[in-house]
């Protein structure tokens, strides 16, 4: 029976066997501190340090956005495995898009004549659109932003890992030549030793600059990784933007369906307007005093010309059910901040309850002291 056994080079092996001892007895040496080691340049030095900074702080850049991304660590595990396999990654539906299937089959089952269940539907098909925002700035950060950082990974930084690791070798063997010329007794050996150290001092010097060239090369990869996270903010910037318009036309879907408790618009850029608006508005009220309207309901939802921080304490006398989406719901007791619209209203001022802002009846609220103390 013919048996084909591997072909050994056992000159070879003893070689390189008698490399790998020859190494380990130099690295033992100089942990000891009982020998010489030929150090890098000053130059060297700061590439290298500049390369572990770089790689250290791109993986917790490439692991903290995929945090933020995925949140959930058993489906990014999953995607990871998906990847290496080459195989398509499964389709998820996100806790909006649940969320949304939910509302939308509690809003038939209630009712889709009934506002609550109207209210329900409307509110499930926005988060469908949110959670498919979501699907599209996962995937489109991952192309521009993650997957180029992980490759350059993958990629170059292993590269360069490599080599210093063969450059560290390198320097092994020539300091371990240098210590054989040392210790050589004869003419002959003195010979031998000074021949292994010149073929070893041209091998690590070949080897340095081979590493130097890609430690450079990451000044670089510094400059395409600002690329990335440029086109990263544009991904985010277009994503905030689609979910604020989601939101903003839910609103109005909302307070376009009326009903007994009528939805009030939350207007987010109100209190800059009011910031930037400040010094105008105060002189826009004192001429108003002048100018009371009648007991007219003002026309717009939430006035223009209102200074938030000159909001006074106001308690509600008795509840009052809004008529319509510009007006606040008010509960018997409760305190809430108001002000004078503009120009100034008999019958209405402009209140603030929480986060909602709307208009309140004046023949409801009365005016609290600092010092008055709130019932209970």
């Amino acid at each position: 029976m013919n048996i084909n056994l591997p072909n050994f080079n056992v000159k070879n092996l003893v070689k390189e066997a008698g490399s790998t001892i020859s190494r380990v007895v130099q690295l033992t040496e100089e942990k000891l501190g009982t020998t010489e080691r030929t150090e890098y340049d000053l130059h060297f030095q700061n590439l290298a340090e500049r390369a572990d900074v770089t790689k250290t702080w791109t993986e917790k850049i490439v692991r903290d956005t995929e945090s933020v991304l995925i949140p959930n660590p058993q489906n990014r595990v999953e995607d990871f495995i998906f990847e290496k396999i080459e195989k398509s990654k499964p389709k998820r539906l996100s806790n909006l898009e649940h969320l949304a299937l939910d509302m939308i089959e509690a809003g038939g089952d209630f009712g889709q004549d009934m506002p609550y269940g109207q209210a329900l539907i409307k509110v499930g098909q926005a988060e469908q659109k949110l959670g498919q925002c979501e699907h599209d700035f996962i995937a489109t950060s991952g192309i521009c932003f993650t997957q180029p950082l992980r490759k350059f990974l993958d990629g170059e930084m292993k590269t360069i890992s490599k080599e210093r690791g063969i450059l560290e070798t390198k320097r092994l063997d020539l300091d371990a030549c240098k210590n054989r010329v040392k210790k050589a007794r004869s003419m002959l050996g003195q010979q031998s030793a000074e021949r292994d150290l010149r073929v070893a001092q041209a091998e690590f010097d070949r080897q340095s600059e081979i590493t130097k060239l890609l430690l450079d090369g990451i000044s670089t990869s510094q400059a395409s990784h600002l690329r990335h996270l440029h086109a990263f903010i544009q991904t985010q910037v277009r994503y905030y933007k689609q979910c604020g318009d989601v939101m903003d036309q839910l609103q109005r879907d909302l307070a376009n369906l009326g009903g007994p408790t009528p939805y009030a618009p939350l207007d987010l850029n109100d209190a800059s307007k009011s910031n930037s608006a400040g010094g105008a508005s105060a002189g826009h009220r004192g001429a108003g005093n002048n100018n009371t309207s009648s007991g007219q309901k003002p026309n717009q939802s939430i006035p223009m010309h209102v200074n938030v921080d000159q909001m006074q304490r106001a308690r509600v006398l008795c509840s009052y059910d809004a008529k319509d989406h510009t007006e606040l719901n008010l509960s018997a007791n409760e305190v809430i901040f108001v002000t004078e619209c503009s120009p100034v209203n008999e019958d209405y001022m402009y209140g603030k309850q929480g986060l909602m802002k709307g208009l309140v009846p004046r023949a409801f609220v009365e005016m609290l002291d600092e010092e008055q103390e709130v019932p209970l």
